[in-house]
């Protein structure tokens, strides 16, 4: 879908109703700080939105583990690796709670120091993310890595899709009981709507990054990945406040 100059439809149905709430999203947007990318994705319709800004590099902070979590079941899906049980109590633990140690040991025990996620991200349709060099004593390491909206977007459809429904279904069932505190981004949508969501948010050089990727509504039809590099204009709470209104806006009641 290309983007909405105006709020007005000539047609109506879903896709015009779509179209509104981009264009409102877009509107609300302009009076926010900092750099905002995003994707939204109707996977029944097929229409997907890319903002301007869907294709500018930020600090994923810690939404990149959920493709870690991807990259490691992907990997014991096709025979190279078995996971332990301690292994998935890590990964619902990057999921729910955005577990830093977790991530840290997954890292580590599964060869992101020789390069070997960072080697797989592509597969999901991550192509623009990269690590970033010169930030602490490991290199490649997953809190030190920038990417797009559209890496986003496109995990999370790999997720939904490219893995075995079991998986899938195990996934979805963590990115939906994430902790209380991290029930914004993708949250905004409302419980109505059974939103999952895995976001991230650090202070990074240059200013705070405040990140959501997930999904909502009925089988989750819709999928949205939300990069908001505030780049000195606004803090945490801003970048809260934006990632979950343009949620509401884009998919809530």
């Amino acid at each position: 879908m290309a983007p909405v100059a105006s709020a007005s439809c000539t047609t109506e149905g879903h896709e015009c109703v779509l179209r509104q709430r981009i264009s409102a999203a877009e509107a609300y947007l302009a009076d926010r700080p900092g750099t905002v990318g995003f994707v939204l994705r109707d996977r029944v319709t097929g229409v997907r939105y890319r903002s301007a800004a869907a294709g500018t590099p930020i600090w994923t902070a810690s939404t990149i583990k959920l493709a870690m979590v991807a990259d490691l079941l992907s990997r014991e899906q096709a025979g190279a690796l078995r996971l332990t049980a301690a292994d998935r109590e890590q990964m619902a633990a990057m999921l729910r709670r955005s577990d830093n140690s977790a991530a840290d040991s997954l890292w580590s025990r599964y060869g992101g120091t020789a390069n070997v996620f960072n080697a797989n991200f592509s597969r999901y349709g991550m192509t623009n993310v990269a690590p970033q060099p010169g930030f602490g004593d490991v290199y490649p390491y997953w809190g030190f890595q920038k990417g797009t909206a559209d890496d986003f977007d496109a995990l999370m459809n790999y997720v939904l899709t490219g893995l075995t429904p079991a998986n899938s279904a195990a996934v979805i069932a963590e990115m939906q009981r994430v902790d209380a505190a991290q029930q914004w981004g993708v949250w905004g949508a409302g419980a109505a709507m059974a939103p999952g969501n895995k976001n991230g948010w650090s202070q990074e050089e240059g200013g705070w990054v405040v990140n959501t990727v997930g999904f909502a509504g009925p089988g989750q039809r819709y999928t949205l990945a939300i990069m908001n590099g505030l780049g000195g204009e606004g803090g945490y709470d801003d970048g809260v406040e934006t990632t979950t209104e343009l949620s509401r806006i884009l998919l809530g009641p």
